[in-house]
């Protein structure tokens, strides 16, 4: 009986192996099903079809804090607009790690290895300066956020940004400094190893020169590094030149500390700032010190601009339970103009992309409309707040002349 069926066995391997060497056939597979359409009609895409965003911030290091608000604007944004062209977008974030050659090689991984089509950021604008050139040869448009030193766009046809540039925030200090607090006399404390804060107070110095007619209006300008920690020589030597404000353009964590040291040596001279304070690691750090300090910045929940304002600003309560930073709103509108421009583009080629980004006008964000000049840069109000019981708080909004 074995034996028998052991031959049996062995015919009908044989003829398995007949059929298939005659170009027999297994029962075919069942064909896969259409995709279905979506409500808009559009067939949803594969894998191979997604868009691919590249988010370029300071995830660590000394610029940590406000990388980390504009990434939040930028998911939030991708959470409530996940498509486009019937497409799904992704959004890559990489870390430049708060360091200029850092951001050179953060960015080459976007375009070499991440095959993004647009890139959004980077906090701090020395990174984006350092960044530039490599977005340009590569003709990948990028959206800052909020890196206000004009040289981000100057001379980069593949860069833009939806915030205002130095000039204006300058312009709007001074002119706070001067109508506001009454200063005739003028110092400068300023992070000189950080493109933004060394381009911002020389903005804010010619404004108020200008302002006093007083080619001697400031008094002293001091300078510190990023990652210095004790600042007593310079507070100290500028308040023996007497001045009516102190301008301290800087990082958020020195900003704080040398407002904090300045209390602690008994000064009392009003300081007022840039954009970079409103994160909420200035206030953890200068606690009490830094009530009554005043700095221009982009947005305010307290004065709504848009019907996209409204959107972002549910959205975003809805989902961490506090209120934005104004560079979260930049964040989330980079990403929604890169988006409306693929849209209106139809395609994600670079060259297509740049043009229908540089073409951007009356576009409605959570923090403005946005209207992109020929510089590439966002023609926007300036808000102004102070720190009040422990909380920023808007003071006025500012519009260019």
């Amino acid at each position: 009986m074995k034996k028998s069926l052991l031959l049996i066995m062995m015919l009908l391997l044989s003829l398995s192996l007949v059929l298939s060497g005659c170009g027999g056939s297994q029962p075919a597979a069942p064909a896969p099903a259409a995709p279905a359409e979506t409500e808009s009609g559009e067939t949803p895409a594969a894998d191979g079809d997604v868009i691919r965003i590249g988010v370029f911030e300071p995830m660590t290091g000394a610029n940590a804090a406000g990388g980390a608000l504009e990434v939040e604007g930028v998911e939030l944004a991708n959470e409530l607009y996940p498509t486009v062209l019937g497409r799904p977008v992704e959004f890559v974030v990489v870390d430049n790690r708060s360091d200029v050659v850092e951001a050179a090689n953060a960015a080459s991984r976007l375009i070499e290895r991440e095959n993004v089509v647009a890139v959004i950021g980077s906090w701090g604008s020395g990174y984006s300066m350092a960044a530039g050139p490599i977005f340009e040869g590569a003709q990948v448009p990028a959206v800052a956020a909020s890196a206000t030193n004009p040289l981000v766009t100057q001379g980069n046809d593949y860069y833009f940004r939806v915030c205002f540039i130095d000039p204006f925030q300058g312009t709007v200090m001074a002119n706070y400094a001067y109508n506001n607090l009454g200063a005739r006399k003028a110092a400068i404390i300023r992070e000189v190893s950080n493109d933004y804060a060394v381009g911002l107070a020389s903005f804010f110095e010619a404004a108020f020169k200008e302002l006093t007619g007083d080619a001697d209006a400031i008094v002293e300008i001091s300078d510190y590094q990023t990652g210095d920690q004790d600042f007593s020589s310079q507070l100290l030597n500028v308040s023996s030149k007497n001045p009516d404000v102190i301008f301290a353009p800087g990082n958020f964590t020195e900003s704080a500390l040398v407002i904090s040291q300045a209390k602690t040596l008994g000064i009392e001279i009003p300081f007022i700032g840039g954009d970079t304070w409103e994160t909420p690691e200035f206030i953890d750090i200068g606690q009490d010190a830094v009530e009554g300090v005043v700095f221009s910045t982009f947005f305010d929940a307290d004065a709504p601009l848009t019907a996209e304002t409204d959107v972002f600003l549910q959205a975003y309560r809805a989902k961490y339970n506090r209120e934005p930073a104004a560079v979260t709103a930049l964040g989330y509108d980079a990403y929604i103009l890169i988006l409306d421009a693929i849209e209106r583009a139809g395609t994600t080629d670079g060259v297509a992309l740049r043009d229908a980004i540089a073409a951007t006008s009356g576009f409605p964000g959570a923090a403005g409309i946005i209207t992109l000049n020929a510089d590439g840069d966002a023609e926007k109000n300036a808000v102004i707040k102070t720190v009040q019981d422990g909380v920023f708080t808007y003071l006025d909004t500012v519009e260019p002349q």
